[in-house]
């Protein structure tokens, strides 16, 4: 194997863990698990959430997630696809992420609707964290 296809084959490992983690976000918001959410984060994240608030440090992403998720899913299942990745490193990446909010019987959510986030993520101790993560509802899909 020549070392251009060992560089594809290693960025494509990082990309699936990547994406291990986007689908960990997606499985924390479906069943209000706070802690495994607030667990993907960096002690000294920043989040801003759909609605401008923004949040320093996962403490007090921890505290708004106590008071948003339980019970914030009633009636609704999320999807997040990963449509982008962008290796700002090796070990920093920018992953665009398309947010689908549906009701429990399939019919795309007229209040929630679409999201596009945007997720800042580091490689430490050989796992993806989130680092600086701003979610933006769509407009007008």
């Amino acid at each position: 194997m020549n070392p251009a296809e060992t560089d594809e084959l290693a960025r494509a490992a990082e990309i699936e863990a990547i994406k291990q983690v986007v689908a960990t976000i997606q499985h924390a918001q479906r069943n209000e698990l706070v802690e495994e959410f607030v667990d993907l984060f960096r002690a000294d994240a920043i989040w801003t959430t759909s609605g401008g608030k923004r949040l320093f440090g996962r403490d007090e992403i921890s505290a708004f997630t106590r008071q948003v998720l339980p019970g914030g899913m009633q009636g609704l299942t999320v999807t997040f696809d990963v449509v982008h990745v962008l290796f700002i490193r090796s070990d920093v990446a920018a992953v665009k992420v398309r947010q689908l909010y549906a009701t429990t019987s399939g019919q795309p959510s007229a209040d929630e609707g679409e999201g596009t986030p945007l997720f800042v993520m580091s490689k430490e101790d050989g796992q993806w964290r989130l680092v600086a993560c701003q979610n933006t509802g769509v407009v007008d899909p």
